[in-house]
């Protein structure tokens, strides 16, 4: 069975970072894989110094161990400033390769402006330099405000068959590079 683990790179309660990514979980599981979620807003986390090992934060363990054990990764980040999240970015420079590479990995942002492709492109550089394959399906949801009804479904049915697709190609990539059903 493939086995995904979603990240949501905000820390806010109800960010729309999350709920991208819960909507892209129901989907993903939905095509039989079994997915994990790691809510950074409930993880503690030190700031990356660049050293191995963080003794008195056990959550860094957590952490790279959830992600060395999936097959594949949910990114899902708001774009704060024309690139992915600080604190998303943070927990990634706490891993490497040896979580990431040869993980199939699907990326997802947020805006409260138009949509564009700026916090995708600088995750794709990202997972490149640490040996995952990002697959080309990727969702930018631009005035995120609007996409969402307050019970957290997608209001945009082109929106929602983007998500579709990006399931589907998260989970058939997975399979055929992870060599797992």
């Amino acid at each position: 069975m493939v086995k995904i683990v979603g990240i949501a790179g905000s820390l806010r309660a109800g960010s729309y970072s999350q709920q991208a990514l819960t909507v892209a979980v129901q989907r993903v599981e939905a095509l039989g894989a079994e997915v994990e979620v790691l809510a950074l807003r409930s993880l503690t986390l030190p700031f990356c110094d660049g050293g191995d090992e963080y003794p008195d934060y056990p959550d860094v363990e957590k952490l790279r161990q959830a992600v060395q054990q999936a097959d594949g990764i949910i990114l899902a980040t708001p774009e704060y400033h024309g690139s992915f999240s600080g604190v998303l970015k943070n927990a990634l420079d706490l891993m490497g390769f040896e979580q990431f590479s040869d993980k199939v990995v699907g990326l997802i942002s947020v805006l409260g402006g138009q949509s564009n492709s700026n916090a995708l492109n600088d995750l794709r550089t990202t997972m490149r330099w640490i040996h995952a394959w990002t697959i080309p399906e990727q969702v930018a949801i631009g005035q995120a405000w609007k996409a969402f009804a307050e019970d957290g479904k997608l209001l945009d049915e082109t929106l929602s068959k983007r998500f579709d697709a990006f399931a589907q190609s998260l989970v058939e990539n997975t399979r055929k590079l992870r060599g797992v059903s």
